[in-house]
């Protein structure tokens, strides 16, 4: 294909046509109020509507009861207070921790009983601190069935280890 017409001559666009002769714009009417950040004209028309009507003075409204100082920076603002965890929840994880890894049957025992005891109170109360709480009393169950599982065991090896003493004599 080539860019020639069948004539042999090359081809032309065609010529864009003349944009219509519509006249001169109309005056338009300056706007009623000028442009933003820009001054009113002196002599411009007042506003179609006229002047807004005049209304009665703000109400008084009572002043808010002083309650004391306001509060300090990083204070939680008022009818905000932070949430308050549980103390026997807290005894009772680490008990419970101390039962496992120091003491093991009296950390144990301390645990579970502070536990039972703080999700009694945070029930009542809606105190946080209730997944510390049944952390202590299960990590307390575990350590007492540690303490229970290695009782039994030296129980069955008793026999065995009393035979093995005394045949050596």
């Amino acid at each position: 294909m080539s860019d020639t017409n069948p004539d042999g001559s090359t081809p032309v666009p065609p010529a864009q046509p003349a944009p219509p002769a519509y006249g001169s714009p109309a005056a338009y009417p300056p706007p009623a109020t000028p442009p933003y950040g820009q001054p009113p004209a002196y002599g411009t028309p007042p506003d179609a509507y006229g002047a807004a009507p005049g209304y009665g003075a703000a109400p008084e409204y009572p002043t808010a009861p002083a309650y004391g100082a306001a509060p300090a920076y990083g204070a939680p603002p008022y009818g905000y207070a932070p949430a308050k965890t549980n103390t026997l929840a807290i005894v009772s994880l680490i008990s419970s921790l101390v039962g496992i890894l120091i003491i093991p049957f009296i950390g144990s025992v301390v645990g579970v009983i502070t536990g039972h005891m703080s999700l009694g109170q945070i029930k009542q109360t809606g105190e946080q601190g209730r997944g510390m709480a049944l952390a202590g009393v299960i990590v307390g169950y575990v350590g007492l069935a540690f303490i229970v599982l290695a009782l039994i065991v030296f129980l069955a090896l008793l026999p065995l280890l009393i035979a093995t003493g005394t045949a050596r004599t």
